[in-house]
């Protein structure tokens, strides 16, 4: 049970770590602009049980210049 709960915990680890957060525009690099962004993305690509909004999410923010 141990093992399986770390596991877990390193997926969703790594899994968070390729969102998108550093943006090439330097006076697009801002909080405020990557909460618009991400707002926007989510709304385009709302959640769907099987997992892929995430990876539609990250396309999209990576279309917005982020990477």
């Amino acid at each position: 049970m141990t093992a399986l709960l770390s596991l877990l915990m390193s997926a969703v680890l790594f899994g968070c770590s390729l969102y998108p957060d550093v943006n090439r525009d330097p006076a697009k690099n801002n909080q405020a602009t990557f909460r618009q962004d991400a707002v926007d993305c989510a709304r385009a690509y709302p959640e769907s049980g099987s997992g892929t909004h995430i990876k539609q999410r990250i396309g999209c923010m990576n279309l917005k210049g982020w990477r």
